[in-house]
């Protein structure tokens, strides 16, 4: 199994309405999220002074998978359910800055310093 990592930088668009996207986030994208198969941890940093319109939060999601590209056309597919259920109603809440780097990649670099 490889090991990658999803990373983001999300912002709440509404600040009047960072509870409800906070909510949101906790208690219905990250459970679906990791329902998906090969995503095994999330992670959400609140980023305290952020810059340049850079996002609030980073979040990091944790996969492992020996085939990226299914796993990821899973979890859209999944997406696109939970849209249709009306789970996202909120989504224009965020605003999603980056993300997608290869995890073995980075522990690499970690490892060799």
């Amino acid at each position: 199994m490889e090991k990658w990592i999803s990373f983001g930088e999300l912002i709440c668009a509404d600040p009047s309405r960072e509870k409800e996207f906070n909510d949101f986030y906790d208690n219905v994208h990250v459970p679906n999220v990791l329902k998906a198969p090969g995503f095994v941890a999330a992670t959400r940093y609140t980023i305290k002074e952020p810059m340049n319109g850079r996002g609030r939060y980073l979040t990091i999601w944790e996969i492992e998978t020996d085939d990226i590209d299914k796993t990821m056309a899973v979890r859209r597919e999944m997406r696109k359910k939970e849209d249709e259920r009306g789970e996202y109603i909120i989504h224009d809440l965020f605003i999603s800055i980056w993300h997608d780097v290869l995890f073995r990649q980075i522990s690499e670099r970690i490892r060799s310093k």
